[in-house]
């Protein structure tokens, strides 16, 4: 249903999978574990598997904090892509990369769920992709900034509220990781 016409692939997006992103995250080790699984049924699959990486002050480029949890170690043949924003399209080569593979769909995962994930949804959904939130494999920590809800309640809050995005031509919604179907349609 995607807009990006001639483009019926789909790719699991896995961002900021990093130390120092999830390192307080919440439920951390299970949506590690979720995302683990769900990267090896894409593999089976010939899906594209596209790896997302943050870089700030914080998430210095080949300090610990910024390398991926060891958990999750991408192929050689899969991209990861370097960002500085909190949507993963916005100045990287994600989309020529999307566009290169024939994707119209992707599979969005990783965290932080109240930043970058929900922005990369939005950024996906406004560039024409069709935009799968998967429920259980996203996550973010609890800032302990007051009035802020808690991580349980904003992850819950992000997957009600993507479960009924439309726009004209695309769809976004969400799926629990075992729910997921790689194939458009």
């Amino acid at each position: 249903m995607t807009t990006l016409a001639h483009r019926p692939g789909t790719a699991l997006l896995v961002i900021d999978m990093q130390n120092g992103v999830v390192a307080r995250a919440h439920r951390r080790d299970e949506v590690v574990a979720t995302l683990a699984d769900l990267v090896a049924r894409a593999r089976v699959e010939g899906v594209p598997v596209v790896w997302v990486r943050h870089q700030d002050a914080a998430l210095v480029p080949g300090t610990p904090a910024w390398q991926l949890v060891p958990e999750l170690v991408p192929l050689p043949d899969e991209p990861v892509v370097g960002k500085e924003y909190a949507d993963a399209f916005e100045a990287t080569e994600l989309e020529s990369l999307l566009a290169a593979a024939g994707v119209g769909r992707i599979v969005v995962t990783g965290a932080a769920t109240d930043v970058c994930v929900r922005s990369t949804l939005h950024g996906g959904l406004a560039r024409g992709y069709d935009t799968l939130l998967v429920a259980d494999a996203h996550t973010t920590e609890d800032t302990g900034v007051e009035g802020v809800p808690g991580p349980a309640a904003i992850i819950a809050h992000t997957n009600l509220y993507w479960s009924e995005q439309v726009a004209p031509g695309r769809v976004g919604g969400t799926a629990e990781a075992a729910e997921v179907v790689f194939a458009a349609g």
